[in-house]
């Protein structure tokens, strides 16, 4: 279980939790230009665009669970489980693989729009990277300086979703996150007012009150409506370092911590990590479950026209 954000101070902000109850060795990986991605059935892809984000490298292929690339775009994939169906290979379409899609959409697009075009003849496909490394059911937000996307691949079709809100979270599919969010336009951050009797004969009790039934629990519902929430409702300075303080406590708002979401044989879902990256500049900022130190990762301190990935390993 997953939320990622878009946020715009001076600068744009996107990043996400990352809601699991284990890691797999993931590290902040930069993919130079035209690196080479091979794809089932002898088919490949350079990238035109270097990125950063985090990714779980396999057999020397990165595996983006969040990614930017040089030109301010971005893209998160978080769980779909029982929503996504991925398709067969299909004649006359660009045939994709899940797997790659974040650096196939991020390693030659500089904006959603152009992403759009491309999303129109794609197939998003169910080929496994490996034997061992089956296809993840995902979803997508993809996000530039001005418009955010959603992406879902279903039964049906591929949807692509505007998202004014800029939040998404798991399921069920964002036309739901979109119409369930207006159960709650009462809520405000302005201090409570005596609506119940119109003749200001009750009084709030507490500051906050204005907040009352926003819903607390972990639900991905409940997760997209809290950080929809906190997010719109955020104000900060617009410095580099106020911006990335706020994002982090936006993505605070929906972490999840030990012992509060028990999945069984003495495992919980925790937020692995949380990341932040100024699509401006190009830094990746994150911090771990176990290290709230902000760790920062700046992409164009790197020679983008190299041969080889680069990897972090997290703090």
């Amino acid at each position: 279980m997953c939320t990622a954000v878009s946020y715009h101070t001076k600068d744009h902000y996107f990043g996400r939790n990352l809601d699991f109850e284990c890691s797999y060795g993931e590290s902040v990986t930069i993919t130079p230009r035209r690196f080479l991605f091979c794809l089932p059935e002898g088919a490949e892809f350079r990238t035109k665009y270097a990125m950063i984000g985090m990714a779980h490298v396999a057999e020397g292929t990165p595996l983006y669970y969040d990614v930017v690339n040089e030109k301010g775009l971005a893209m998160a994939g978080l769980l779909f489980a029982g929503n996504a169906v991925y398709q067969k290979r299909q004649e006359g379409k660009d045939n994709i693989p899940s797997w790659a899609l974040l650096p196939w959409i991020l390693g030659q697009c500089e904006t959603v729009a152009e992403a759009r075009v491309l999303l129109e003849r794609i197939a998003v496909t169910d080929a496994p990277f490996s034997e061992a490394l089956q296809p993840s059911p995902m979803h997508w937000m993809l996000a530039d300086a001005s418009q955010c996307l959603v992406i879902e691949q279903m039964a049906d079709g591929l949807h692509l979703y505007d998202n004014p809100i800029g939040v998404l979270a798991n399921n069920p599919p964002f036309p739901f996150h979109r119409e369930n969010i207006r159960q709650y336009l009462n809520v405000t951050a302005e201090p409570a007012q005596d609506r119940f009797s119109g003749q200001e004969l009750l009084s709030p009790f507490s500051r906050g009150m204005g907040g009352f039934g926003l819903p607390g629990d972990l639900s991905s519902a409940s997760r997209f409506v809290r950080a929809a929430f906190v997010k719109l409702n955020s104000r900060s300075a617009e410095g580099e370092k106020e911006s990335v303080s706020q994002f982090f406590h936006i993505l605070g708002a929906v972490e999840q911590q030990r012992g509060c979401c028990y999945l069984g044989d003495g495992k919980y879902e925790i937020t692995i990590y949380s990341s932040c990256c100024n699509l401006e500049k190009g830094i990746y900022y994150y911090k771990t479950y176990d290290n709230h130190s902000i760790t920062a990762v700046e992409l164009h301190k790197e020679n983008l026209d190299g041969e080889e990935l680069i990897c972090y390993p997290l703090a």
